[in-house]
């Protein structure tokens, strides 16, 4: 089965770099109704992605923009979308541009999926494009071969995400940390406002009077965290909260999912 592509200069526009529509021996356009737009501000990253997908036969039409704004420009030309991929790299779901993206493509194409593709398969970014209406998430470290499985199964109605996802909630629910709301019980409402201001590196002192506690109460707290989480003192609670949670993801008593 054979490719015919058109380049950017041929659609004379910068920001859509190529449309590739699959043809059968007698060069008739197979699923020519199918199409699967890519969006990636970085050109050589969409373009390579393209060309990998086109070269695994695919059964759709590929077309790679720099971002949505292209598409409005151009889509009386092509198809409606059957998937559309996002591309974040190593972008934070959590940033509000990230965030504000997602949830826009997921309400504009309400019946159509959006999969985010980003360079981590960290847990709470995975839980967050879901929450935002993603249906699949796929890590740059899979096999090309994987990431065209994935579309398949969003296109089927199914949502992909990484085993390596899984077996993260897996750990922390075998060692009693599975992450909830708020935190499974781990921490009390105060205790979990004294973590915050340990993660950010904040003096007893200063947690005592932002949270209005004496600061002898501030150390009897800190004392039954360090035993929680097993540590022998606040540098270590800091880095093993840190670790089992990234940055954007708060402990304290509101839900840990808020952007």
């Amino acid at each position: 089965m054979a490719s015919d592509m058109i380049g950017e200069n041929e659609i004379n526009h910068d920001r859509i770099d190529l449309i590739v529509a699959a043809r059968d021996s007698a060069g008739a356009t197979d699923n020519h109704e199918r199409l699967l737009v890519i969006i990636d501000s970085r050109a050589l990253d969409r373009q390579c992605l393209a060309q990998s997908i086109i070269a695994h036969n695919m059964d759709m039409q590929v077309l790679a923009l720099g971002t949505m704004v292209d598409w409005g420009q151009h889509r009386n030309n092509y198809p409606a979308p059957s998937a559309i991929l996002l591309n974040v790299g190593a972008r934070r779901i959590a940033e509000p541009f990230i965030t504000a993206e997602i949830r826009e493509l997921s309400s504009e194409f309400a019946t159509t999926p959006v999969i985010v593709l980003a360079d981590t398969d960290e847990l709470a970014q995975v839980v967050k494009a879901l929450e935002y209406g993603a249906k699949g998430y796929i890590p740059s470290s899979v096999s090309i071969d994987v990431c065209i499985e994935a579309i398949g199964l969003a296109l089927a109605g199914g949502i992909f995400v990484p085993a390596s996802s899984i077996l993260a909630m897996g750990r922390l629910l075998e060692t009693g940390n599975a992450v909830a709301h708020p935190l499974a019980g781990m921490f009390t409402a105060r205790q979990a406002e004294v973590v915050e201001a340990l993660r950010r590196g904040k003096a007893n002192k200063i947690i005592a009077y932002e949270l209005n506690l004496r600061e002898s109460t501030v150390k009897v707290h800190i004392r039954n965290i360090m035993k929680k989480v097993k540590a022998t003192n606040r540098t270590e609670v800091a880095f093993k909260i840190n670790d089992l949670f990234p940055a954007d993801t708060p402990v304290d008593g509101t839900n840990w999912l808020d952007p």
